[in-house]
């Protein structure tokens, strides 16, 4: 399972009406894909399209869909949203990380 902390569940639907989407029609779509200086990279985007194999996790309304390779790699993170003095942005808290870059970026298993 993949879920998402209130912050960036509430940032997600404020990204989502400035960029006209509705929330019923539209999700947040994350995966990974090799590269970055650890081997394995974020990916994180909306979508309204779910593809064969996508597991879908609802999150009080709000979707979050993964393609089933990436979700070996996800299994039990939470997705969360910062906006302090340290950063800015969507960060991935995922136990399964061995390795975490400086920048947070990219992982290791």
């Amino acid at each position: 399972m993949i879920t998402i902390t209130e912050n960036a569940r509430d940032r997600t639907i404020t990204l989502l009406t400035e960029e006209g989407k509705d929330i019923s029609n539209y999700f947040i779509r994350v995966g990974v894909k090799g590269g970055g200086c650890s081997g394995l990279s974020y990916e994180l985007d909306f979508d309204n399209e779910t593809k064969p194999g996508d597991q879908v996790f609802d999150n009080d309304g709000l979707r979050i869909v993964c393609d089933r390779k990436s979700l070996l790699y996800l299994i039990g993170t939470e997705l969360d949203f910062s906006d302090g003095l340290k950063g800015k942005g969507f960060e991935f808290k995922n136990p399964n990380a061995q390795r975490v870059c400086a920048c947070g970026e990219s992982f290791s298993i």
